[in-house]
């Protein structure tokens, strides 16, 4: 009696690693734009407290602050983060997130405030980042 070899031939491996490898193409990159947004999303997090300083700062005085220190936070520097090289607050009340190579090396996001009727409104639409980076909120 002839016993038959049971297993793949090499065409069939050579199938499997292609797919694999068209899987692979089409994964590694929208893996790092999700990573990357993520990154974004903690420079928005250290931004929260610029915002509320900046709130703050206006509710109180009248006027926006014009730096980091009129603001009553510390030096754009030290506001950093694993993504994030400062948050700064510039003329207008504006803050600016700078991030570091972890999304896109100073690349920055503005959010700028608006006062109206006595609230303030936040948008950040502003600066340097791509778009498929940005938060749905600010594209």
């Amino acid at each position: 009696m002839q016993s038959k070899q049971q297993g793949f031939t090499l065409i069939e491996l050579m199938i499997v690693v292609a797919i694999i490898g068209i899987l692979a193409a089409i994964a590694i990159p929208r893996y790092q734009d999700y990573t990357k947004r993520a990154h974004v999303v903690e420079g928005l997090q250290l931004a929260g407290s610029a915002k509320m300083a900046v709130t703050e700062y206006f509710s109180s005085e009248g006027v926006w602050p014009t730096d980091n220190g009129t603001a009553g936070l510390p030096t754009a520097t030290q506001i950093v983060g694993n993504a994030v090289k400062s948050v700064g607050v510039g003329t207008n009340g504006a803050i600016t997130v700078t991030f570091n190579t972890k999304v896109t090396d100073d690349a920055t996001l503005i959010l700028t405030p608006t006062n109206g009727s006595g609230s303030l409104t936040w948008k950040c639409d502003g600066g340097t980042l791509e778009d498929k980076l940005r938060p749905a909120n600010c594209r």
